[in-house]
């Protein structure tokens, strides 16, 4: 699982095939942040009879490598998913895994040994052949490579032991993997993208002058597109910094229609776009072909249908997760501890967690900043989940109960209605989020002034992507952020979030290797029960005894309050008319099967 920023105009097949990485210590937050429009007119790059089919979207910052592996920004992970495919897939409407490299695959009887075969004359863009050569490689020198901080094992390591898969080449066709014991989402971290042997091989096999792996520093942005061989429909044809990310068809891929190489479009576009409004221009103005319906463009949008010839399409609650968190890590870098300890003591309260979580008004969120558009939002797995527990309680609205709870927990008011601690200290903290994004700066201002309807000063600062990154996964000083995270159906997939030493246990995070160690960082115990909790639902091949044990997270996190969400929108995209044929739904977006869309005139 991967933090998410709204970029929903890039296809979300990224998340169902090739590169599904739970974003390492990857805050891939995917931001809206800004290309400042020099001598960039989008509307130029519109197809045209001179001109080779192509879809244009829009992106919300560039890539930072072309690395998916050590990538920690959302956009270098998409651009794994757009070339790089997976040994299977995921069916966007049933969840269903599919093949996708790999042909079949067999399981023994004990659910511990797993051989996939790969389609036969499968190639690489340069034409070198993918065999299992490369699937042993990738998982063996690549993601179980302690020296490569990648997220991937976080999610593969089963079991109370963490331990790995071991993974075996047969012959060129198949591949094993054996399981230290039956792993339930274990199919389904397959789909992890699978990289080219013959390329990066000599880049695990050499350091640099300062004793890291040559890989670490490969397939950076300034790489020649040449260089990076695809398996995947498409390949990176040139990346213009703070403008576009070009890819064109790869002629070495395996996928045929009605004997037809796919894909049918030549050609993909992504604009670097400044903001959400200025998709919405671009849109309008014919300079992109679809884009992610934000609930203030609905009514707008939806009026224009017709005269722009495009279609909104409704896929339903959307996956994912949108909250604010604080950071409850007691932990000391160097003497200074990461979060000002009078502020410590209040986040690590229960009741003062709770009394935020009930001070902050999710309907008026609905029916204001989503237009109605969406619904308040209960638990960290997404409502289409067949693990989605319907008997969560929420937190609704109520801030005579939170400040009940306040006063429960020491707290008193002054004789400005303003909240004091125990020791007379005045409530204060700052909220960040990712800047550009409207939606999130809008729930931030309501966040701080309910909260000031119970005497609490919320400093919201919106804050640049790399700031906040840096803040997130290597600083570790932050008070409380409004983030997001994309989901799915398998809630496995999250493992990173709720293994304490995870990588993305963002509310109590744990130094990645390599950074400066903490001092004094404690677990609590309903911490390390939570990721008991997931052990025991990976193992568990029974789906409803799977569901129950989610169930039962799902309800000890709703005591605990380590995320305190708010909404769940529609997932809502507008589509040219010309594209076809669009199977939308809020797993896989528009572009989930975008190998076999055509352009018609």
């Amino acid at each position: 699982m991967r933090l998410s920023t709204y970029s929903h105009s890039i296809p979300k097949w990224l998340k169902l095939r090739g590169q599904r990485l739970p974003l390492k210590s990857t805050l891939a937050l995917a931001i809206v942040t800004a290309m400042v429009i020099t001598g960039c007119n989008p509307a130029m790059l519109k197809s045209d009879a001179s001109q080779p089919p192509q879809i244009v979207l829009a992106i919300l910052e560039g890539p930072k490598t072309f690395n998916p592996v050590i990538s920690q920004d959302k956009t270098s992970s998409d651009v794994g998913g757009m070339i790089f495919a997976g040994l299977t897939e995921q069916d966007p409407f049933t969840g269903e895994i599919k093949p996708s490299l790999a042909k079949s695959w067999s399981i023994s009887a004990d659910k511990l040994r797993i051989v996939f075969t790969l389609k036969e004359n499968l190639k690489w863009s340069d034409g070198h052949p993918l065999t299992a050569d490369d699937v042993d490689f990738t998982y063996n020198q690549l993601y179980f490579n302690e020296a490569i901080p990648t997220g991937m094992r976080d999610v593969l390591r089963i079991g109370q032991s963490r331990a790995l898969p071991k993974v075996r080449k047969l012959n060129d066709l198949q591949i094993e993997f054996t399981l230290p014991e039956p792993f339930a989402p274990f199919l389904g971290t397959t789909g992890t993208g699978i990289l080219p042997a013959h390329i990066l091989k000599e880049t695990v096999e050499k350091k640099d002058k300062d004793g890291n792996l040559l890989f670490l520093s490969t397939w950076s942005v300034d790489t020649p597109p040449g260089k990076i061989p695809a398996s995947g429909p498409y390949k990176i044809r040139n990346y213009t910094t703070s403008e576009r990310v070009v890819f064109e068809r790869n002629p070495s891929y395996w996928k045929k229609e009605a004997g037809n190489q796919l894909p049918y479009i030549d050609r993909v576009v992504w604009e670097i776009v400044e903001s959400t409004d200025t998709f919405l221009l671009q849109f309008r103005s014919g300079g992109l072909d679809s884009v992610f319906v934000y609930p203030e463009y609905f009514s707008l949008l939806k009026k224009e249908e017709d005269r722009g010839n495009f279609t909104i399409y409704n896929g339903g609650p959307n996956y994912g997760t949108t909250f604010i968190l604080f950071n409850l890590n007691t932990g000391s870098r160097n003497g200074k501890p990461l979060v000002n300890p009078i502020k410590s003591r209040w986040f690590n309260n229960l009741k003062f967690r709770k009394a935020i979580a009930y001070g902050i008004d999710r309907q008026r969120m609905v029916n204001n900043i989503y237009r109605g558009l969406g619904e308040p939002q209960t638990s960290f797995v997404s409502v289409q989940s067949p693990f989605y527990y319907d008997g969560l309680k929420g937190y609704d609205y109520d801030p005579e109960k939170a400040r009940q709870l306040l006063k429960q927990a020491g707290f008193k008011y002054n004789n400005k209605q303003q909240l004091l601690d125990d020791r007379g200290n005045r409530v204060s903290f700052t909220l960040t989020t990712n800047s550009g994004n409207k939606i999130r700066e809008g729930m931030g201002s309501q966040i701080a002034g309910d909260l000031g309807k119970i005497g609490i000063q919320v400093n919201f600062s919106p804050i640049a992507f790399n700031v906040l990154t840096n803040k997130l996964s290597n600083s570790l000083e932050w008070e409380c952020v409004l983030l997001g995270f994309t989901g799915g159906n398998e809630p496995n997939s999250g493992a990173n979030i709720w293994n304490p030493d995870g990588s993305l246990h963002m509310f109590n995070q744990k130094p990645k290797p390599g950074q400066t160690p903490l001092q004094g960082r404690k677990v609590d115990p309903w911490e390390e029960e939570i990721g008991q909790l997931f052990i025991k639902g990976a193992r568990e091949l029974d789906p409803e005894k799977r569901k129950a044990i989610y169930a039962e997270i799902q309800t000890l996190v709703e005591e605990k309050v380590p995320f305190i969400y708010l909404v769940n929108p529609l997932a809502l995209g507008a589509v040219r008319n010309n594209i076809q044929t669009i199977e939308y739904s809020a797993l896989g977006g528009a572009f989930w099967n975008l190998e076999e869309l055509k352009i018609t005139e």
